[in-house]
């Protein structure tokens, strides 16, 4: 705002046409539409029937009319006629007049900023079908709703279909009322130069102020939108980024696929390939009993204990086949894996470098394991727009969207914290005070050097100074390392006021992790005398004894795990009625989208998620939410199902 005020001061001043109080018009204005408006008048414009106008020296004769004093207009504008100016009679010359008051009426600072209210009270957004249309926009056919209270997906959803050429959209507004407004006060008197400035204002308004107006109105209303779908998208990202990990188990991967088969891998507890093969249980070879007899040698080889199966294409059919071949195979469970952007990663540079003895297709089942596993360290591989928890990402502003979703990604990795002597590349790259460079420099130095012994010993990696290290070592666990403390969040720079806590309670670094409850007893002898003991603030004594307490706490523990099953519904099974479990794959504006085991997601609309009254859905659930939900309606056909969430418990 201020930057912007500062050029506009100074690009008026440079025409020598900044006065006192336009300097202090600019400096009290609140927004930069405001300032904008200011600025209109003085803002270099491509040639306008006004501009050329003002070159044919009509200026003296639009003055004269806007002052509406007695006189005949034809007669006055006798003067001006001048043929090779373009100017052959009076009319002509009146009507050039005319165009610089319309324009004056236009840039009116004082006008606009009275419509604006006018128009978002009494605004109409309306759009219709162009040619054949798009079923995807059917609802948006003969649509009008006030801008008042037009929801932001309905905004989003008309940009595209305008964009797209299935829809054609207007701002409907009351004209009259803006042309009595401006009569008000534009006109004054009945002098026959009257009739001229009306028709001025009428010109002004339908030719100029009305396009204008409606572009700025449906582009700060889609700024709003965007800017609620990009804070929606980054909320989404970041349940799922934080959904627990299931760790310790021994997981075989199924990537679905039809004419190519089901490409599949295993991977021990952490995370290592053990095996790989492709099997081809699916339409059209429909080797099930081959396949099946491959995979359960596999999983007894390997003692395997889940299965997780992508949800792309072929999904259904491989998680019927899977639900069949563990009905006889005890202490096996499967689960459904969202693996949005995995084909993104699995042909990128990074897999390639990461896998380079599997082709794409078995990276693919690698990635969809190790999401299952640890979803923070595999998502962290792929560009945050490819993951699919978002709506209309497409069309939002790239930079802005970016932005947004790379602080999640850095905020969820530096809240988790890093496993210093596991961790890839691209998670500490993630780090706080580390990029791509210097967190492959940190791999580097422990493929070399062996495991890191200490956080310290991180200032011996190249290109790693002490500013970045004071950066990034407080995110960054070392188990089983030297100092207990390295695998707590606690920073290196606190240590001594770790260690005096302990002191404080005749406690050493062995009794972390099977801490008594020192609250407690901080709290008997009060947070500030303890905090001031300490030599440090009552909030950081309050996280230092937490970190004490349970090194290596992941906060993502606390949250309900991923549902594991082993039986499985077909879409043609359900029936309006069936309570059925399941888990939030997405939330949007108007609902959220969730998985009930059907290889098609069902939808909660946001007037179905609660007993009360809600403003969004994302008052009630988030990503990875366990939910109950009631079957209301399943339209086949069209691959759709409805589902309540009301009476339900999550």
């Amino acid at each position: 705002m201020d930057k912007r005020k500062e050029e506009v001061r100074d690009a008026i001043e440079a025409q020598g046409k900044l006065t006192e109080e336009l300097a202090a018009a600019i400096g009290a204005a609140q927004t930069l539409a405001v300032v904008e408006d200011l600025y209109r008048p003085y803002k270099q414009k491509r040639r306008t029937r006004a501009t050329i106008a003002k070159e044919q020296g009509l200026e003296p004769l639009a003055d004269w009319l806007w002052e509406q004093t007695y006189g005949d207009p034809l007669e006055q504008a006798q003067a001006f006629i001048d043929g090779e100016k373009g100017l052959p009679d009076a009319e002509s010359c009146l009507n050039g007049a005319c165009d610089i008051l319309a324009e004056g009426f236009s840039d009116d600072a004082a006008l606009r900023a009275k419509l604006r209210p006018l128009l978002f009270r009494e605004g109409i957004l309306c759009s219709e079908k162009v040619g054949d249309g798009n079923p995807v926009y059917e609802q948006y056919y003969e649509f009008e709703e006030p801008l008042r209270r037009i929801q932001h997906h309905r905004i989003l959803a008309i940009n595209r279909g305008e964009k797209e050429g299935a829809l054609k959209a207007a701002l409907k507004v009351p004209h009259d009322a803006v042309i009595s407004l401006m009569r008000e006060l534009y006109l004054h008197g009945d002098a026959p130069a009257s009739g001229y400035v009306e028709r001025a204002v009428a010109d002004g308004w339908n030719r100029l102020l009305f396009p204008s107006m409606e572009r700025e109105l449906r582009g700060s209303f889609t700024e709003r939108a965007q800017e609620q779908a990009i804070k929606m998208f980054a909320v989404n990202l970041k349940q799922l980024l934080m959904q627990p990990p299931v760790r310790g188990r021994v997981i075989l991967a199924v990537d679905p696929a039809y004419r190519t088969g089901c490409k599949c891998a295993v991977i021990d507890g952490c995370g290592l390939v053990l095996d790989t093969t492709v099997v081809y249980p699916t339409p059209p070879q429909s080797k099930a009993e081959e396949a099946a007899a491959v995979l359960k040698r596999l999983m007894q080889k390997y003692k395997v204990t889940v299965i997780a199966i992508g949800n792309g294409t072929a999904s259904k059919e491989t998680e019927l086949f899977c639900a069949n071949l563990i009905k006889d195979t005890p202490g096996v469970s499967y689960t459904m894996v969202n693996e949005a952007g995995a084909s993104v990663y699995s042909a990128s540079k990074l897999a390639a470098e990461e896998f380079p003895q599997f082709d794409v297709s078995i990276r693919s089942a690698v990635s969809i394991a190790r999401r299952l596993q640890d979803p923070l360290a595999e998502l962290v591989k792929v560009d945050p727009k490819s993951i699919g928890v978002g709506q209309y990402q497409h069309d939002m502003p790239p930079a802005r969207l970016s932005d947004s979703l790379d602080g999640v990604v850095e905020d969820c990795v530096n809240t988790v914290g890093v496993d210093l002597n596991v961790a890839s590349a691209p998670l500490l790259a993630r780090v706080a005070g580390l990029g791509a460079a210097t967190a492959k420099n940190v791999v580097r130095y422990r493929e070399e050097n062996g495991a890191y012994p200490d956080r310290k010993a991180l200032l011996k990696v190249p290109k790693l100074g002490p500013k970045a290290y004071e950066q990034c070592a407080g995110f960054l666990r070392i188990p089983g390392g030297n100092n207990v403390l390295d695998n707590t969040s606690v920073h290196p720079e606190s240590y001594k006021a770790a260690k005096e806590l302990l002191s404080i309670f005749d406690l050493s670094l062995n009794d972390v992790g099977k801490m008594p409850p020192i609250h407690e007893w901080i709290a008997e002898r009060g947070e500030g005398t303890v905090a001031k003991a300490v030599g440090v603030g009552v909030h950081t004594l309050g996280d230092i004894a937490l970190a004490l307490q349970k090194p290596g706490r992941d906060p993502r523990d606390e949250l309900p795990p991923p549902q594991l099953r082993t039986d499985v519904l077909d879409m043609k099974d359900l029936k309006p009625g069936m309570t059925l479990a399941g888990t939030v794959r997405n939330v949007i504006d108007f609902g959220a989208f969730v998985d009930i085991g059907v290889h098609q997601d069902g939808l909660v609309h946001v007037s179905q998620m609660a007993n009360r009254y809600i403003r969004h859905p994302g008052e009630v659930v988030k990503v990875g939410d366990a939910v109950n939900v009631t079957v209301l309606d399943v339209d086949l056909p069209k691959k759709r199902i409805s589902l309540s969430m009301k009476n339900g418990s999550s």
